[in-house]
């Protein structure tokens, strides 16, 4: 990939991924604040600003050195952990889940207003391939940061929202995989697995989904 390409691919992933990283930390931040823990908003991490979320090394320069040592064939990243005290929540366990499932219902929302912009600009005949390839681009990041942080496995959201879910002594057992999480994670995406059995999968089924939720207003477009 020469320069220009480099750029073009930058700003036109840019906006979407920011949004997308963004809205899922807000979201988490926001939801633990409405069932009763501050943590978060009195750290200044319930707001759109990307800056407060962005992670030095797991936004910016882990998914470089990826893109560029696989020449984008493999792309992974994270921004900084939204700070939530489940012991504030009024009903830890119950509240735990719903904090937990608010991130990638955020990214699910803007994939499916994504999906809508796109649909949008074909059917009005906009034939600008720059905001083409970013609704595209805003579709798909979505759907994997949806997808993946849906991973059954803490610290991603859906272990936290697994531990919500199993009665209490297996959760405990989830539990205590948080530390070592990530790097089991990590492990079973650089071994294919993840993306395999899971990512892709899960991944065609929320397109469907947004597929069908769309399908009301196609003739619109026509």
């Amino acid at each position: 990939m020469n320069t220009s390409q480099l750029i073009q691919t930058v700003l036109v992933y840019a906006l979407p991924v920011l949004l997308a990283i963004t809205l899922h930390e807000a979201a988490h931040g926001y939801v633990a604040r409405y069932f009763g823990d501050d943590t978060a908003y009195l750290a200044g991490r319930v707001t759109l600003n990307p800056l407060r979320h962005i992670d030095p090394v797991g936004t910016i320069l882990m998914p470089l050195l990826l893109y560029f040592a696989t020449e984008g064939a493999f792309l992974f990243g994270y921004a900084r952990p939204v700070p939530v005290r489940f012991g504030n929540l009024r009903r830890p366990r119950q509240h735990m889940v719903w904090v937990a499932l608010a991130g990638p219902a955020s990214n699910f929302i803007q994939a499916f207003g994504w999906a809508l912009l796109l649909v949008s600009l074909v059917g009005f005949g906009v034939d600008e391939p720059f905001f083409i390839e970013m609704a595209n681009a805003g579709l798909m990041v979505n759907l994997v940061m949806w997808a993946f942080n849906l991973f059954p496995l803490p610290p991603l959201d859906g272990g936290r929202i697994l531990v919500g879910l199993l009665p209490a002594k297996p959760a405990r057992m989830l539990a205590r995989v948080e530390p070592w999480g990530f790097f089991i994670v990590l492990g079973l995406v650089l071994a294919g697995v993840v993306g395999r059995l899971w990512l892709r999968p899960l991944m065609a089924l929320g397109a469907q989904a947004i597929k069908l939720l769309l399908s009301p207003l196609m003739p619109l477009f026509n």
